[in-house]
């Protein structure tokens, strides 16, 4: 028992890692805003689809805490934390209670719930770090990089179900 929560908690932390390393190396600044576009979202869903909700909470909180923190934008990291935390929660959650493993149409609903909070999420964070306005300005970019995230973990969890034994 406590060599599987231990695997897990490991491949969580490694997973968490690449997924921080993979979003701050393919990073896309928004123009007209604070933000930027990573595969954040996509390191979250994959997490959050193969080992369930707290390691997906995890992944979430720690990757989007950590980007915002070496990226320059530690003014996001605590709504980052709260974000993507609840991303990765709501994913796993619903990944695991609709039987879904089996359905790319509950995982792409499941997928477009957690893209949902995630945007709702940084429209909120920008409207009280800045203005209601740049939440505003931010949705559609904010939009795009759930859905780029989606279509990234639609396609490679699947082969990682298959080569990750844990």
């Amino acid at each position: 028992m406590k060599s599987n929560k231990l695997k897990l908690m490991t491949v969580t932390a490694l997973l968490t890692a690449l997924n921080i390393v993979i979003s701050r190396i393919l990073i896309i600044p928004i123009p007209f805003t604070h933000g930027n576009i990573n595969l954040c979202d996509a390191g979250i869903f994959i997490v959050a689809m193969l080992y369930g909700p707290w390691p997906g909470l995890f992944a979430g909180a720690v990757s989007g805490f950590l980007l915002d923190l070496i990226s320059g934008y530690s003014q996001y990291m605590f709504f980052s934390l709260i974000v993507h935390g609840l991303e990765g929660l709501l994913v796993g959650f619903l990944f695991q209670r609709l039987h879904a493993a089996k359905s790319k149409m509950k995982q792409i609903g499941i997928m477009l719930v957690g893209t949902i909070i995630m945007v709702a999420g940084y429209f909120c964070s920008d409207s009280i770090l800045y203005n209601v306005q740049t939440g505003l300005v931010g949705i559609p970019m904010n939009c795009i990089q759930g859905v780029v995230g989606l279509i990234v973990a639609l396609l490679l969890t699947p082969q990682l179900r298959k080569i990750i034994k844990y």
